[in-house]
């Protein structure tokens, strides 16, 4: 998430951006291969996540808080593109990671938003649709 708001927030290199992460000592704990496929895979879908994300929101996405925004656009990369990881888990990471650097009441507009891309995804699904 954090490099995704970096991204969202200096246009910077993805490349650059993946570089000064992999020296964050914090990093040693996290799974590289899932963190670089989100820092590549977010941006290279994101006008999909945004439209996505867009029917559930009550302004444009470039107006939603930059941290909510990260949050966002990766939980819903990984409800789209990542099925293997349980919709519930997906939400309950953003919420904590909305609480963490968010706006105070932040969690409570992701969970929302989330909720409506669940329910569109489980829809989709129910009708066929390779996108889920």
């Amino acid at each position: 998430m954090q490099a995704i708001y970096q991204w969202q927030m200096t246009a910077q290199d993805l490349a650059e951006i993946e570089s000064q992460f992999y020296t964050d000592e914090n990093l040693h704990k996290a799974d590289l291969s899932y963190f670089r496929e989100l820092l590549h895979q977010v941006p290279t879908h994101l006008e999909a996540l945004d439209r996505r994300l867009g029917s559930h929101l009550d302004r444009p996405v470039a107006e939603v808080d930059p941290v909510e925004r990260a949050v966002l656009r990766n939980a819903c990369y990984e409800l789209i593109y990542r099925r293997d990881i349980p919709y519930k888990v997906v939400i309950d990471e953003a919420i904590r990671l909305t609480k963490k650097f968010g706006a105070e009441h932040g969690y409570r507009f992701v969970n929302g938003v989330l909720d409506g891309v669940v329910n569109d995804l489980n829809k989709s699904s129910a009708v066929g649709d390779p996108q889920r």
